[in-house]
Parts: structure tokens; C-alpha cells; sequence
């Protein structure tokens, strides 16, 4: 059943198959140790590598420092009693991380005591996990419970790595020691996670992947056949769940991951783990080519969702997680071990990190090489959904004195872990997040704040539609906050397209509310006089009641100016309102102003001022906000944003610009173009095609054609002149005005 059992072994995989041979005949297929990320084809090489100067004999030199400390001392394998972040679950992370280092030293060093140190670190676990019941903190957390880990999901990522650790050791012991670790530790614990938790196991789901990876390794190095089919095929080896469903419906084609990006590097560690050691094992199951290779396409996306090294955070989403995250470092060894595409060898360089297996050689001696080449960033819409079809995530990207990129997100709801937040954006520039997305509120790991879990404050605003940049209805978050109708109801992408001028695309849902319909049209647009491109922003509501509307902007910055007078409230706060995210924002100041254009700058940490441009109506208010309002225990960020409201309409149209300008240097005390170069708007609409003219205060205008209906050959009349464009979108230069 498990043809790649069968190679050409070495010496020591023949002593470890006497072994096990001799303390159970009933296993009739050798076991070839190692064999699962890192292969025996690999140790000769890496063994050679780390006698030569050289990125990998460095890395292994620094792993070889940090394992040595740490093995110098009591091995702890405490009784389990805290959740995430506490002691004793921060220790047997530790462990499992510690003993696959040692594990792999002792691959590379040949040197006994570091298996000697696994070893007995896994005779101590056998010891303690026969006497586990599920874990006291369970009760703190919704999932099912592990016995070591307060969450099934820690037990799953410990056997993932401890698997991997008894592989490596695997040679040095005794039949005896053999016997005890598999029959009280390692067995169990699969066993604990497959058949003990259904639910989990055959869930499509990250926390499905992990537990599947953990299970099927295990069989492969246990020869335990059964094992390894129903992490592919699911407990009842039918298929509608295990590893390949995963990688069926998790993924879009184009290897977007359904929750996001955060969780996107989070679930591909177990999926490029299981399977590298499915190539090892069973290459016929060729699974780096299933679904056209959607694992290296996943790779490859979760590198294009990162912004100045740091990925998009949308969903319950931790800000400071980018491209160095372990999970995209063996990702990136792995994509370049089966594609030897330089392009990553370019983001391996910024990670700088080197991973101890036959990839991580292949990657550090290319680095040696100076392989590298750029990696190329990309305009693209991902599709959403396992057959791109629920909406998409869209980024537009220009380079202008430093990058800027515009994220849209017409997509699907992401799971438990999506925010209510259809057809919002973020924008980005000169390394900086300028129009913000909160993210999760929840310090990872840091026990002393609910336990390192999601806060209550997740639910109540982080989640809520006002903590995002798009519209809210009558102070109601989309779905009404219900997690499975957001699941079963999706955006539809109309149209994304990318030229020279820059890249247009437009999205709509109607089943965020009740009788409404939410379209948004988004551009990213360089204008000649203009250094850094424009984002253009057209949201139209369209209802059959009347409603209130507001369209939120968060911000990343200090207030600097707007051209409309506002009352402000600093010594009589209030909340905005009373549920639905509202009441975590104090209002802080309110205008209504004149018809025309209003204009809010904002100055942000990378030096650069940032004014929005909206075309009001004389009744539209304007509501400046700020995070902190009800939140006793300090856990919300206290954020800076403004809304635009319109009261009691069936029917509304937000227009408004968004202009990068000028440069604030307090070092060298120097302020350049503080002032927006924009100094008016209008909007038309022409048949099918939406005109934005933007006026310079140089006189200069500028007319941005949108074809909101074909992509094919446009005429349209504008000011008695006929423009003619192909494509979706056009920017003109209208005749100057005398």
C-alpha cells in the first residue's frame, strides 16, 4: 500500500528496520527513518554542507548553539493547567519545537546525546499522557480540548513536530524504548486526535489540516497504513473530508485561502509538512501537482498578500505577522526546492532564515550563488471560494517614490474568523498602512489579557461593519453579525482590470441588508502632475426604504486640517451609539459641510500627509471618531477615523479621492506641499460609464472614464467633446478651461 516505503536504504535505516521488526512481527513493511520532510537522500548532503563555510553551515551552527543551551538543562514536562500563553502551555512548545532541532542535530552531528535528549523527553511524555483527562481550561475555549494543550489544534501542531523529532531519532533506540514511546505517546495521541475528536478530524478546516498532517505522518513513520488513508480521505475514507478535501475547498484555483491571509500562512505549514512527507513516501500520489499545484500556488499568494513585508490584516488578523513567519520561511524552502523560481529566492533573502532540510540547502546555496531575483509583485484579483466564484480579494499595486498598494475586498465571509465587513479597502503607501483595517483584538499568547484568546471586544467591535471602511445601514452590521448567513451569501466581482494608467475594479452584494444593494467601484490611477497615483472610491447604495447610511474611514495618523468647520466635544464625550461596534466609538467631533468638496488631511508616521477629497451635498454630516469608548479593560487600540452620514434616503452615492502628498521631516524641520494638489470634484454618469473629474489647483483637469458594463470599445460624450477608450477604464486630459 505504501510503495515509497520500499528505497534503497542505508546502513542505519537497516538497523532501525531490525529493531522494529523485533519488537513487532505484526508490522511487516521496514520503516525508513528519516523519511519525512527531511528524506535520507538529504542527510549526506547536509552533512557535507555544514563542513563548508556557507549559509547553511551558519544556520546549523546557530541551531546547534540554541539546542546545546537548552538541553543543558532539566527536562520539564510539566502536568498541564494553563491556556494559551500560560507556563505549562508555553513549555510543551517549547518541547516539540526543541526536540525536532535536536532531532535534526543529531541527523547532521551524528553526535548520541541529542537523541539521547529526545529520547528521554519522549519517555517522559509517555509517562504523563496515560494519566491525562482533557484539559482543566477547556471550558475558556469553544474548540474541542487537547489533553497536553487547552485546544486540540496545540495537540495536532505537537504531534506535527514531535512525529518529525521520533523520526530523526529513530535509529538510536532500543526496541524497547520503541515500544513504550509508540504504545503510550505517540499512538495515543494520534489516536486522540483522528478517532477521539470526528468532528475536528474531518473538519475542512485549519484546524482539520493540522490534526490530518499530525495523524498521517504519524502513520507513515509507524507504519500505521491506516493512518496516513484516513488523513488523506477522512475517518470513514470516504473523501468528503481529509487533507486532499482541504486542498480542494480551502483553497480558490488561484490558492487563496478561504479565512484570510493571517490564516493563510497559519494553515500552510501543516499543509507543505504532510505534504513533502507524502512526496517522500509515496511520490505516485504526485501531490505537488494535485489541482494544477495548488500548493505552490498557495505559497506563492500568501507572499502576494503582504505589504512591506507584513500581510494584509483582514479578519481576526494579528498586524505584525508578515513574510518571516515560520510558516512561510518552510513554504518558500519548499516552493523553491520544487520550482527553482529566483523570484523567491529574493523574499528568502529578506526572511533570513535558513531551514535545516535538503530544501533548505537548496535555498541557502542559491543565496551563496546570488541567484536571487526580484520578486514581482502583482495587480491581481483572487478568486475566492474552491471554485473562485465567491467573490474575490483584490489588489492594485503601483510603484511611485515607494509602493502603493490598494486592497478591495469584495470576498467571501472567511469562516468563524470573517468580519462583516463586505467591499472594504485599505490602502497603503510609502511602507505605511494609511487607511486602516483594525484587525483582531487579542494579544497572542499574552495570558494577563483574557488569556491570549480573542477579547470580548473581537466580537463587539472588531468584527462589527463600522470598524471597516465601508458602509454601514441603520447602525447594523452586514448578515445583522450572523456568522453562518454571511458564510452562505457572498459579493460578486463585476470586473478587475490593470493597464498602464493603473487598475479599476468594481463589486456588489445585495444580501448584506435586506432590500439594498451595496456597489463599489475602486481605482488606483496616476495622474501625469501628480507624483503618486490616486485612489479613486465610488460607492453606491441603492434600497428600497429609507435608511441611514454611513461610510466609515479609519486612518492611521494625526488629524492635520479640513477645509469645512467642525465642533469638537473634548470635554463631553460620548458613544456613537449603543450596539453593533458603536458603542466603541467616542464621537469627537461632528460638521455638516457646505455642498461641494470636503477635504480631511491626515499626517501618518511615514511623513507623508494624506488628503480625502468627498463630494457632499450640503446635508451630509461628517463624524469624526475615536476607538475607547466602553472598554473598561483597556483592550481596543485607540484609533483615529471620520464617517459620513446620510440621513433618511432610499438611495446615495459616495464619491471621494484619496491623495498621498508632501513630505513633514521634524529631524531636518522641513514641511513640503502640505496642501492637497486637489482642489475639485465632480461625478457624471453617462449611460453605463461613470465620469470622476478632478480639477488641480493648477487648473489642470482630469477626467477618469469608467465602463461599468463592457470591457469592449467606449464612446461617450463629454462636455460636447466624444472620447472614445478601450478597456475598462481611461483617464483623459480634458482641454484646459480659459
Amino acid at each position: 500500500m505504501l510503495n515509497g516505503f520500499y528505497k534503497k536504504m542505508n546502513v542505519k535505516a537497516l538497523v532501525t528496520c531490525f529493531l522494529v521488526l523485533t519488537f513487532s512481527c505484526s508490522q511487516s513493511v521496514a520503516r525508513v527513518s528519516p523519511n519525512l520532510v527531511i528524506s535520507q537522500d538529504d542527510i549526506p548532503l547536509m552533512q557535507s554542507a555544514i563542513k563548508e563555510p556557507g549559509s547553511f553551515a551558519k544556520a546549523y551552527l546557530e541551531t546547534k548553539a540554541s539546542v546545546d543551551e537548552q538541553i543543558s538543562q532539566t527536562i520539564k514536562v510539566p502536568v498541564p493547567k494553563d491556556g494559551g500563553g500560560g507556563p505549562t502551555h508555553e513549555r510543551h512548545k517549547k518541547n516539540y519545537l526543541l526536540m525536532y532541532n535536536a532531532g535534526v542535530i543529531y541527523q547532521l552531528s551524528e553526535d548520541k546525546k541529542y537523541a539521547n535528549y529526545v529520547r528521554d523527553m519522549l519517555l517522559e511524555y509517555a509517562k504523563l499522557y496515560p494519566t491525562l483527562d482533557v484539559h482543566p481550561k477547556r471550558k475558556l475555549n469553544k474548540q474541542n480540548p487537547g489533553k497536553l494543550f487547552w485546544q486540540s489544534l496545540n495537540e495536532a501542531m505537537w504531534l506535527v513536530h514531535t512525529i518529525q523529532a521520533y523520526d530523526l531519532i529513530l535509529d538510536s533506540l532500543s526496541a524497547d524504548e520503541i515500544a513504550t514511546i509508540e504504545s503510550k505517546l505517540l499512538k495515543p495521541v494520534s489516536l486522540f486526535l483522528s478517532e477521539g475528536q470526528p468532528s475536528t478530524f474531518n473538519k475542512v478546516h485549519n484546524h482539520g489540516t493540522w490534526a490530518a498532517a499530525g495523524v498521517g505522518m504519524a502513520g507513515y513513520v509507524l507504519n500505521e497504513p491506516e493512518y496516513v488513508e484516513k488523513a488523506l480521505l477522512d475517518l470513514e475514507k470516504s473523501g468528503k473530508g481529509g487533507f486532499l478535501r482541504q486542498l480542494d475547498e480551502l483553497f480558490s484555483p488561484e490558492g487563496y485561502y478561504n479565512e484570510g491571509p493571517y490564516y493563510q500562512r497559519f494553515a500552510l505549514l501543516p499543509f507543505i509538512t504532510f505534504a513533502k512527507a507524502i512526496q517522500n513516501n509515496q511520490p505516485e500520489r504526485k501531490i505537488f501537482e494535485h489541482r494544477n499545484g495548488i500548493i505552490i500556488k498557495a505559497i506563492d499568494t500568501t507572499i502576494q498578500l503582504s505589504y512591506n513585508k507584513l500581510f494584509y490584516p483582514i479578519n481576526d488578523a494579528i498586524k505584525s505577522k508578515g513574510i518571516d513567519t515560520i510558516e512561510l520561511v518552510n513554504g518558500v524552502t519548499v516552493a523553491y526546492g520544487f520550482t527553482q523560481d529566483t523570484g523567491l529566492l529574493d523574499i528568502a533573502k529578506q526572511q533570513g532564515q535558513i531551514i535545516l532540510t535538503g530544501d533548505g540547502l537548496k535555498v541557502a546555496n542559491a543565496l551563496d550563488a546570488n541567484l536571487a531575483t526580484p520578486y514581482k509583485f502583482k495587480s491581481v484579483a483572487f478568486g475566492d471560494g474552491a471554485n473562485g466564484k465567491q467573490g474575490a480579494l483584490v489588489i492594485m499595486r503601483q510603484e511611485s517614490r515607494g509602493e502603493q498598494a490598494l486592497l478591495f475586498k469584495p470576498a467571501a465571509q472567511g469562516l468563524g474568523h470573517g468580519h462583516f465587513d463586505k467591499l472594504t479597502w485599505q490602502f497603503y503607501d510609502n511602507g505605511a498602512e494609511i487607511v486602516s483595517d483594525y484587525g483582531a483584538a487579542r494579544f497572542l499568547n499574552v495570558e494577563a489579557k483574557f488569556g491570549g484568546r480573542y477579547l470580548p471586544e473581537n466580537d463587539s467591535y472588531a468584527k462589527q461593519t463600522v470598524a471597516h471602511n465601508t458602509v454601514v445601514v441603520d447602525e447594523k452590521s452586514h448578515f445583522l453579525g450572523d456568522v453562518e448567513v454571511g458564510n452562505a451569501n457572498h459579493p460578486e466581482l463585476l470586473f478587475f482590470e490593470n493597464n498602464a494608467q493603473g487598475s479599476v475594479s468594481s463589486a456588489q452584494i445585495d444580501t448584506a441588508y435586506k432590500g439594498v444593494n451595496l456597489l463599489r467601484t475602486l481605482a488606483l490611477v496616476k495622474l501625469p502632475e501628480i507624483d503618486k497615483p490616486l485612489a479613486f472610491d465610488i460607492f453606491e447604495v441603492t434600497s428600497e426604504e429609507v435608511h441611514q447610511l454611513d461610510l466609515p474611514v479609519h486612518y492611521h495618523g494625526h488629524f492635520i486640517d479640513s477645509n469645512f468647520t467642525m465642533a469638537g466635544f473634548g470635554n463631553n464625550l460620548k458613544a456613537l451609539g449603543n450596539n453593533n461596534g458603536y458603542q466603541h466609538l467616542w464621537l469627537t467631533g461632528q460638521a455638516t459641510p457646505k455642498a461641494g468638496i470636503a477635504q480631511i488631511t491626515w499626517l501618518n508616521d511615514n511623513g507623508r500627509f494624506y488628503t480625502q477629497s468627498s463630494l457632499v451635498d450640503g446635508s451630509t454630516d461628517a463624524l469624526f471618531t475615536r476607538v475607547g469608548a466602553n472598554d473598561p479593560n483597556f483592550n481596543l487600540r485607540n484609533e483615529s477615523g471620520f464617517i459620513y452620514r446620510k440621513n433618511a434616503v432610499k438611495n446615495h452615492r459616495f464619491v471621494s479621492v484619496l491623495e498621498p502628498h508632501g513630505e513633514y521631516n521634524p529631524s531636518k524641520e522641513y514641511t513640503l506641499s502640505a496642501n492637497p494638489k486637489v482642489s475639485n470634484l465632480s461625478f457624471e454618469q453617462v449611460n453605463n460609464i461613470s465620469l470622476v473629474t478632478v480639477q488641480l489647483k493648477n487648473g489642470a483637469q482630469y477626467l477618469l472614464a469608467i465602463n461599468n458594463n463592457t470591457s469592449e470599445k467606449s464612446t461617450f460624450k463629454y462636455q460636447q467633446v466624444e472620447y472614445k477608450f478601450n478597456g475598462r477604464f481611461n483617464l483623459f486630459k480634458l482641454p484646459s478651461q480659459k
